[in-house]
């Protein structure tokens, strides 16, 4: 399995809204080969920090994705957002492979 983290600062203010966009997400990513699961997780100790995470059968398969249609128009939607507060963040992205169960 392999697992990427996108992990964001919101601005304050903005977090519930950030959630509410992921919330109505297109699910795009769902329907991609080797897709396992998407969550949002939000930091308890700093709720303005949140994760995505997305799980894969295998690393072949999250770069698939990444190469594809999909993932470019997906990732467009984002850059066209109304708030260029929030258009304006970047991701701090790890990826990790899944070592033991």
């Amino acid at each position: 399995m392999y697992i990427v983290h996108s992990t964001v600062n919101v601005p304050e203010g903005k977090v519930d809204e950030v959630i509410s966009i992921y919330q109505k997400r297109s699910r795009l990513v769902d329907e991609y080969e080797g897709f396992i699961s998407f969550q949002l997780l939000q930091n308890e100790q700093t709720p303005s920090e949140l994760t995505v995470q997305i799980s894969w059968d295998t690393k072949e398969h999250y770069i698939a994705y990444i190469t594809s249609e999909a993932y470019k128009k997906v990732h467009e939607l984002e850059k066209n957002y109304p708030d260029q507060e929030l258009a304006a963040i970047r991701p701090k992205v790890q990826r990790f492979m899944v070592v033991a169960k």
